[in-house]
């Protein structure tokens, strides 16, 4: 099933649900949730390395498979990088991706402020830096 055009009744990708746990192994796992307003879901699920920078690539992986499901494969997105900076005062979480549809790559930067779950904020950063994209593509379809 394709996903929404504009003016639709689906609109936009919605971040649904969010896990995220610190394993005794010294592991993390990610569960990251998306939601058409039509109520189709799409999970993505992630483990890394308990560390600052493996939580938040392992959150950000969860949120680019769940992506990629609710798109059918018609877009594909590599996570290149994903940090945690110190900003203003303020926690920011940036990640780069790369988007490719058929032979044309974009590369596309996101961001959220996370002051209290840096995590979540890598997941969320994933939805921003896509939203654009997102809507083009579904604009064209």
């Amino acid at each position: 099933m394709a996903g929404p055009t504009v003016g639709s009744s689906t609109g936009r990708l919605k971040f649904q649900d969010f896990e995220f746990r610190r394993l005794a192994s010294g592991r993390c796992r990610a569960r990251v949730v998306l939601a058409w307003a039509d109520g189709r879901q799409f999970v993505g699920e992630s483990e890394g390395v308990t560390s600052q920078a493996g939580e938040l690539r392992c959150c950000a992986v969860a949120a680019v498979q769940a992506l990629e499901q609710a798109v059918d494969a018609k877009l594909g997105f590599e996570l290149l990088g994903v940090k945690a900076v110190r900003a203003f005062d303020a926690t920011v979480v940036i990640v780069s991706l790369s988007a490719r549809q058929e032979e044309t790559a974009s590369r596309l930067v996101g961001s959220f402020l996370s002051e209290n779950d840096p995590p979540r904020g890598a997941a969320l950063a994933v939805l921003n830096a896509t939203n654009r994209i997102l809507g083009n593509y579904f604009a064209t379809r």
